[in-house]
């Protein structure tokens, strides 16, 4: 009997779950609610190690950052697009978006040391003239070098150790400026020492690379904007692309209104002043400048934008390389330059040799036409003054003075210029 009825209950419910499955048969739509729904995808950025540099690690810049690019903290497209595609990887820089919150997004400067085409161009360099290869590890390459061997076994960031680096920042190095760049090398945990026992073999090959490639991050590290430096916020970096606080190259406003250029033309005179003289008694001077050297933040705020051409002279200790030392080349000082290239003297450079550049190729084309005669003729000659004065400081000085002046008067006060607005209206300084 208890079989039977088993038996008659199995037949039950075979015949409801057949019920059942006809049912949806005939009613897809009931099918469908039964489904639970698929789990909607998020689009993401796909990140190549090669894109970011990070597979000639450690070979590269840096790490600190990396972690904001995979969390999508950092994206590349301005209008922060649900397609979150990466641009091409042949571009020397890329303007990007960045966020501590997910909630407010600042924009940023996301860049390359170098292009694309130089760094692969100086990673062969590295395998053939070091291991007679054209592909290698980039690593145990360098690490096999004098240089670094010498690194390695150093205690601290002495002078032999730069001599010959291409970067116009150790061309005439102090101790003094050596020591500030180990104690504020932002890419390693903070230990404030002028010794190098808080930085491991891969750091000191990171650091090494960096000095040889382009100073810029590192000038931004050790001389930061939040102490009153003319520089924008170092914010880290990622493989061989550094993240920066964004800015606007001085080019785009070649055409700006004559208040905006006379703003403009100023900060870039009080800043070349202060690169002159500072509390710290460094002397900066520019090897090179050109439209996207200078840039301007959105406050209107101009800073420097690109510090790859900067020198400095410690005017408290003076350099500690003669400059016939500074003839020593190896694969570390021809990363990014030819190798054949002489060093400018250190005795050469003139406290008046970056106004004089200034004056030759950016403010001519600031403040070309913007003002009404006779304005604009006594501009124009204070310039050409100025541009001329190779053989004359003391003519610089006064044509550059006399051309402050006549600016001064030619700026507005308002809200365009909120670096200094409203305190223009009520200080004499502006």
């Amino acid at each position: 009997m208890g079989r039977w009825i088993r038996c008659l209950c199995s037949r039950v419910a075979d015949s409801l779950m057949l019920l059942l499955v006809l049912a949806l048969s005939c009613n897809p739509s009931a099918a469908a609610t039964a489904s639970p729904s698929a789990p909607r995808i998020k689009p993401s950025y796909s990140f190549g190690r090669t894109f970011l540099g990070l597979d000639k690690c450690n070979a590269c810049i840096g790490t600190s950052i990396c972690k904001k690019f995979f969390k999508e903290e950092i994206r590349f497209d301005t209008w922060l697009s649900s397609h979150l595609k990466l641009p091409p990887s042949y571009l020397l820089s890329y303007s990007g978006n960045y966020t501590d919150d997910a909630k407010s997004w600042r924009l940023v400067d996301i860049t390359r040391l170098t292009s694309k085409y130089q760094h692969d161009r100086a990673d062969k360099r590295i395998c053939t003239s070091l291991l007679k290869t054209k592909t290698c590890s980039l690593e145990r390459a360098l690490r096999r070098t004098h240089r670094f061997q010498k690194w390695l076994r150093a205690k601290r960031l002495t002078p032999d150790l730069v001599q010959g680096l291409s970067s116009p920042m150790l061309r005439c190095p102090s101790q003094r400026l050596l020591d500030r760049i180990v104690r504020r090398y932002a890419e390693v945990p903070d230990a404030g020492s002028i010794y190098m026992d808080h930085l491991t073999d891969r750091d000191k090959l990171r650091l090494l690379y960096t000095l040889s490639v382009n100073s810029h991050p590192i000038l931004l590290q050790i001389f930061p904007d939040v102490e009153g430096w003319p520089f924008p916020r170092y914010l880290g970096s990622c493989g061989r692309l550094v993240v920066s606080a964004s800015t606007r190259p001085l080019r785009d406003f070649f055409g700006a209104a004559p208040e905006v250029a006379a703003d403009l033309a100023l900060q870039l005179l009080a800043v070349l002043r202060s690169m002159g003289t500072n509390d710290l008694n460094y002397f900066f001077y520019f090897t090179h400048v050109d439209a996207g050297t200078f840039g301007v933040f959105s406050n209107g705020h101009l800073f420097i934008r690109d510090a790859s051409t900067l020198g400095i002279i410690d005017k408290e200790e003076g350099s500690q390389l003669i400059d016939s030392q500074q003839e020593y080349k190896d694969i570390f000082s021809c990363l990014t330059v030819d190798c054949q290239s002489a060093f400018v003297s250190c005795n050469s450079i003139r406290e008046k040799h970056s106004l004089i550049m200034v004056c030759q190729e950016l403010l001519p084309k600031l403040l070309k036409g913007k003002f009404l005669q006779p304005v604009q003729e006594k501009i124009d000659s204070f310039l050409q003054h100025c541009a001329d004065g190779l053989a004359d400081d003391q003519g610089v000085n006064e044509a550059v003075a006399k051309l402050a002046e006549l600016l001064k008067p030619l700026r507005s006060c308002d809200s365009r210029f909120a670096y200094r607005y409203p305190d223009c209206k009520y200080s004499d300084r502006y």
